[in-house]
């Protein structure tokens, strides 16, 4: 797919898995476990899908994943998949890391940032040589101060690396990136996160982050147990579904682990989906 200036492809770094209670909040798990079964241990499969965009000179990648700098026990807590790689991602799309010059973190979670440093030589580098990493100051400034709630989703060793080697270039709220790129800031999940909006005249892509991480979350009260300000991602919500449902936009999911993009309608139940598809082949 083609926006503007920018030929749009989707690679994946990798699956891992969280509890499903946490991830759907107050839903109750008959509801959820529908959608999203769940294993012997309570966790839900989640991918870490990332949107490349190619414009020649400009290659950005929105989120690095879980990365691999993880001990035994913790890849066993969080059902990662040995397989796991950033590099093997950007290989399917023939790129290496140092082709790279933006990337675009829509938070600092340890899923989201988690592939944006790597060691060399015992010492943790930005894994894209290259690259410029856009990140909402807010969110810096909460990720190195978080709430004894949270701080467990920052690992400073993902992104302090990146402030230190000067490659952090900080967003603050909504802000054009580019002609066709816009970051948008939501406060619900946790404060300054940043959606991307990639559009021009004939199409709309909003990468959702964790505002709406899986299909199944579409539905206003599916929240997850992990947000700050769960009212604020109420209020978020129902505004980004019912712009997404009057202008005909794709949303795109970086954790659902088998539906990339989906669009929604109004319904007499609220903005529901529409039509899902599983890579931009199928939007043809």
């Amino acid at each position: 797919m083609k926006i503007g200036k920018y030929e749009l492809k989707i690679i994946t770094s990798g699956y891992f898995g969280l509890d499903g209670g946490a991830m759907f909040g107050i839903v109750p798990k008959p509801l959820w476990q529908r959608t999203n079964p769940a294993d012997e241990a309570n966790r839900i499969k989640l991918s870490t899908r990332h949107l490349l965009l190619d414009g020649g000179s400009r290659k950005i990648i929105i989120d690095t994943g879980m990365g691999n700098k993880w001990d035994k026990k913790s890849q066993q807590i969080y059902a990662m998949d040995e397989n796991n790689s950033m590099d093997a991602a950007l290989g399917s799309a023939g790129l290496k890391a140092g082709d790279i010059t933006d990337v675009i973190l829509t938070h600092l979670h340890f899923d989201h940032t988690g592939g944006s440093t790597i060691f060399e030589n015992d010492k943790l580098i930005p894994a894209f040589p290259n690259a410029k990493f856009h990140v909402q100051k807010n969110n810096y400034d909460w990720a190195v101060n978080p709430s004894e709630r949270d701080k467990g989703s920052y690992i400073k060793d993902n992104f302090v690396p990146l402030y230190d080697a000067g490659v952090i270039e900080f967003t603050n709220g909504n802000q054009q990136i580019d002609d066709e790129i816009e970051v948008i800031e939501i406060n619900g999940h946790t404060f300054g996160q940043q959606m991307v909006k990639i559009s021009d005249s004939s199409n709309t892509i909003l990468f959702c982050a964790d505002l709406i991480p899986l299909i199944s979350h579409i539905p206003i009260p599916y929240i997850m147990g992990y947000d700050l300000q769960p009212l604020v991602t109420v209020k978020e919500k129902k505004e980004i579904l019912a712009k997404a449902a009057d202008e005909n936009w794709k949303l795109f999911f970086g954790h659902d682990p088998e539906i990339a993009i989906a669009t929604v309608k109004h319904t007499d139940k609220g903005v529901r989906e529409d039509k899902r598809f599983k890579d931009f082949d199928e939007l043809d």
